[in-house]
């Protein structure tokens, strides 16, 4: 009885703790390795939401210090005192609308340029490299750099941008732009009042990011060692650890919906912090898509290595036609010599052998996604396709063979 309960505790636990790992690795890996990180964020620079919000903070910053009314009454008072009638002076007063808008046709021009060029990209990547602190700063409260973290607001300075933006302005012949002040360059990525809240979550599962996944995977083996039924236990585990994973991924598109439907003033895009946010949970979505379809994956293979009606005949189906094909393969005087006998004798043992080389495999792979799992299903399922044949080549040697009317019993 202590058995079992205990065996059903640490299934639980495990399925529990599946997507917490998840979490663990995502922000150690990712949210806080500055290299990942910035392979990660670094095609945003070249996200036409963040270009254009990029344009318009730029713009902004740059723009509201020319002031076209006060240049075109400027104008007016000179040319008034040089002898200009006033009702032509009033006209020159009156140009002032079109060159506030024929200023900020050039700013926002420029601007654009600026953005898409890859000096931009190249801006972006070294900013982000070096904001990676302040990234860290943002989810434990350590570190700073040019992402600025307020009251749950996350900003990126764009100072680099608009100074170059103001010098192609004065190289155009635009003078007044040399005297634009020092403004706010700050591009507001995203914000969120709950940001405080998380710090101290962010940095715990920082700080067991590299041996959490470890001792979740220990926990559910001795979860099924424990039970009676292995096999059962097996599959309800890999079932419960990817329905737990499915209920995450639910969550986090839920509250991806939520975030961006609460925007406050503060973000100028939401096109930009969608861009952002997809980009940031990019890998913990695709952990999530992963443990979904590997534990419905093992949940399947637990099934059909049971005693049920459907995986004990799609077993006799398979081993059926592979004797077919050895029986037409014995009839063409085509052999499988010693190798067909050893596959028979130890086919359970290889199988194990296999299984274990597939799990290996699966472990030391850099982040892994579905297209890994079911590669690596692909590549069992071969294996095992060709074992059958192997070991049905060595039943058909030993019915025809002299003195050998049964098989080797499997040495397992």
């Amino acid at each position: 009885m202590a058995r079992a309960v205990a065996s059903a505790v640490l299934i639980v636990l495990t399925c529990v703790l599946v997507p917490v790992a998840l979490l663990a690795t995502w922000v150690h890996d990712i949210v806080l390795d500055t290299d990942r990180y910035v392979a990660t964020v670094d095609p945003l620079a070249t996200n036409p939401a963040i270009q254009d919000a990029a344009v318009h903070r730029i713009t902004d910053a740059v723009g509201a210090r020319v002031d076209g009314q006060r240049a075109a009454a400027d104008i007016a008072s000179w040319l008034q005192s040089q002898g200009l009638p006033p009702r032509a002076a009033d006209a020159v007063r009156g140009l002032g609308p079109q060159l506030d808008a024929a200023v900020n046709q050039a700013v926002t021009k420029t601007a654009t340029r600026v953005v898409r060029s890859d000096a931009f990209a190249t801006v972006w990547n070294t900013a982000n490299r070096a904001a990676h602190n302040a990234v860290v700063h943002a989810l434990t409260g350590q570190g700073r750099g040019a992402v600025g973290v307020s009251d749950g607001t996350v900003t990126l300075d764009v100072g680099t941008a608009v100074d170059r933006v103001k010098q192609e302005l004065v190289n155009a012949g635009l003078k007044p732009a040399d005297k634009i002040p020092q403004v706010n360059k700050q591009l507001v990525l995203f914000h969120s009042d709950e940001l405080a809240k998380f710090r101290k979550a962010a940095h715990l599962l920082d700080v067991v990011g590299n041996w959490f996944p470890v001792l979740v995977v220990v926990l559910g083996a001795a979860g099924v060692f424990l039970a009676r039924r292995r096999r059962r236990a097996l599959a309800r585990t890999a079932l419960g650890a990817a329905l737990a994973c499915l209920v995450v991924a639910i969550a986090l598109a839920v509250a991806r919906h939520y975030y961006l439907g609460h925007l406050p003033p503060q973000v100028q895009s939401k096109a930009a912090a969608a861009a952002v946010f997809d980009t940031l949970v990019h890998f913990l979505r695709i952990s999530l898509r992963t443990a979904v379809v590997l534990g419905v994956v093992i949940a399947l293979g637990a099934y059909f290595v049971g005693p049920g009606r459907l995986p004990v005949a799609v077993r006799g189906a398979s081993d059926h036609t592979a004797d077919s094909a050895a029986r037409w393969a014995a009839a063409h005087h085509i052999s499988t010599g010693r190798v067909g006998g050893w596959a028979l004798a130890y086919r359970r043992i290889i199988t194990l052998v296999v299984l274990l080389i597939i799990a290996l495999v699966f472990a030391l792979w850099n982040h892994p996604t579905v297209l890994t799992v079911l590669l690596l299903v692909l590549v069992l399922l071969g294996v095992l396709a060709v074992l059958a044949l192997l070991a049905a080549s060595g039943r058909t040697q030993l019915r025809t063979g002299p003195g050998a009317a049964h098989p080797p019993a499997d040495r397992t």
